[in-house]
């Protein structure tokens, strides 16, 4: 039965299409476009509350630590694309993470602190390097790069502030999350 459901999540991981916030049209420069542009597609802000909902789950340093990695390496991946680095199924990566951080929120799935950075690392090079794709040849990169950034950890932080709830608020806002996150790829897949 487990084998499954991998071969089905992988079928429909592999027809993704491009995501809402990746449309590839219009002008896109500046900090206002930057800060805008990570709002504009579901995709994203699933995975930014996510890490920073995550790093509340998990406690102590990782409240700070997977929210920072994710902006870090964001600004690499939005480097590796402002300098023409192809990265290959950076799509498909990003719908993936959506449903990854989904399962392992919304199962409370215990993972180690090695393997949450390595998801949120990825996840982040990913989404950063998208954000930047998106830019147009005229447009001031650091400006751009700087708004989706700010963009990223005000999401993040709405995610860490879930802390405030309370233990059984919190998990209710766990599952919650993980059966959005479901229902969001599903949709992506679909379209």
């Amino acid at each position: 039965m487990k084998i499954n459901k991998i071969v089905l999540m992988l079928l429909l991981l592999g027809s993704a299409t491009p995501v809402l916030a990746h449309t590839g049209l219009g002008t896109t420069h500046g900090f206002v476009a930057g800060f805008t542009h990570p709002l504009q597609g579901i995709d994203h802000l699933l995975v930014m509350f996510a890490i920073g909902l995550w790093g509340c789950i998990l406690g102590g340093k990782q409240v700070w630590v997977l929210p920072l990695s994710f902006l870090v390496l964001m600004a690499v991946g939005a480097g590796l694309s402002f300098v023409g680095v192809k990265l290959p199924y950076v799509e498909l990566l990003i719908t993936g993470s959506v449903l990854i951080f989904g399962v392992i929120i919304g199962f409370n799935w215990q993972v180690s602190a090695t393997f949450s950075m390595v998801l949120v690392a990825a996840a982040g090079l990913c989404h950063g390097y998208v954000h930047a794709a998106e830019i147009t040849i005229d447009a001031t990169q650091s400006d751009y790069a700087l708004g989706f950034l700010c963009a990223t950890a005000c999401v993040q932080s709405l995610g860490i502030t879930a802390s405030l709830l309370g233990k059984k608020a919190l998990q209710a806002l766990q599952i919650g999350f993980g059966l959005t996150a479901t229902a969001a790829v599903i949709i992506l897949l679909a379209a």
